[in-house]
């Protein structure tokens, strides 16, 4: 190999390695890009995650927040009270009714006292100026009083009515079974929408909360009422239809004959 031939193999040589170098530094570059944007789209993601879990969804108001609240304590006891009522579609029916009139009977002289608060005490302040009657005098005519009811009034004037009956005023006609579940049901769960509610004092707050109970204790049913459908009927084919038909059907009898079925058959 004369020198000019050397210098071009070595110069072949360090352009191979120069290009060898140069490739694995591009590789090494791109592969470096990819991890730093690996890592920086996990930290994104979890400064995301940080910050949804501290900082409540803007668009919330505190009615809805409130209402969420509640909705995690009063929809198990609903489920559940409403899934007992299995004998028919109407029970339920009655259940929900119920239930629902029962919260906007319940919500609505709330949001009338919270509405009234100061003219009520005033009201009551003037009342008992007005009748400050002095009744000492007329203690006595107590035992001069006749009582001319019958039994049968007295004894209807002792026992109260059944509460309810008045719980069901108004949803007249609905199955009883459903009325009784519901009011055993909303009982358990009064006091709660009650406390709820009166935590709140804005208007918005308030409205928002009311129509949104409404709301989501009918979609809640709808949802109890979907899990408790009748079974989905089973796919079949032809093929299967066709067996099951000739296996309902009698069997025919390959008895052999008697003598006499013989002679009438001759």
């Amino acid at each position: 190999m004369n020198l000019k031939e050397e210098r071009e193999l070595r110069s072949t040589i360090k352009e191979l390695i120069q290009y060898v170098k140069q490739k694995r530094l591009n590789e090494e570059k791109e592969l470096r890009a990819v991890v730093r944007s690996m890592v920086d789209y996990e930290i994104e993601a979890l400064e995301e995650k940080q910050t949804a879990d501290v900082d409540p969804a803007p668009n919330k108001s505190t009615g809805i927040n409130v209402l969420e609240d509640l909705l995690k304590k009063i929809v198990p006891v609903l489920e559940d009270d409403f899934k007992l009522l299995t004998t028919s579609g109407e029970q339920r029916q009655s259940f929900r009714a119920h239930i629902v009139k029962a919260v906007v009977d319940t919500l609505t002289p709330v949001e009338t006292n919270n509405e009234a608060g100061d003219m009520e005490a005033e009201l009551d302040d003037t009342l008992e100026e007005v009748i400050d009657i002095e009744v000492g005098d007329e203690s006595g005519d107590e035992d001069k009083f006749i009582d001319i009811r019958t039994d049968a009034e007295k004894k209807s004037e002792e026992d109260p009515d059944d509460p309810r009956d008045t719980f069901g005023s108004g949803l007249e006609g609905a199955d009883e079974t459903g009325r009784n579940m519901a009011y055993a049901t909303f009982k358990k769960i009064e006091s709660a929408i009650i406390d709820s509610y009166e935590l709140l004092s804005n208007e918005e707050d308030q409205e928002l909360f009311y129509d949104y109970l409404i709301a989501n204790i009918k979609l809640y049913f709808d949802k109890f009422e979907t899990a408790l459908a009748d079974t989905v009927s089973e796919p079949t084919n032809q093929a299967y239809d066709m067996a099951k038909a000739e296996e309902d059907q009698p069997e025919a009898d390959l008895s052999e004959p008697t003598p006499d079925e013989v002679e009438l058959g001759l």
